[in-house]
């Protein structure tokens, strides 16, 4: 089982890397750092019957970066 969610976590954050514009600076960044500077952000999550909301801190300097990211991970209207 712990394979499976290692699995999971390395295909995740290879997928976010993928997604993320060439021009970032972490664009070529190693795993750790990804972690590091993406995943562990302080952030008010709002949740609705129709949407998640995730307020970053005004002093977040990696925000406009995981903007960029959810909008290109984000599933097409059908």
């Amino acid at each position: 089982m712990r394979l499976i969610l290692h699995t999971a976590a390395y295909w995740l954050l290879w997928r976010v890397q993928q997604a993320m514009p060439r021009t970032a600076a972490l664009a070529k960044a190693e795993f750790t750092t990804l972690r590091l500077r993406l995943l562990k952000v302080a952030a008010r999550v709002m949740e609705s019957a129709t949407r998640i909301r995730v307020a970053f801190a005004s002093a977040c300097p990696d925000a406009d970066l995981l903007r960029a990211i959810v909008r290109t991970l984000k599933p097409a209207p059908t």
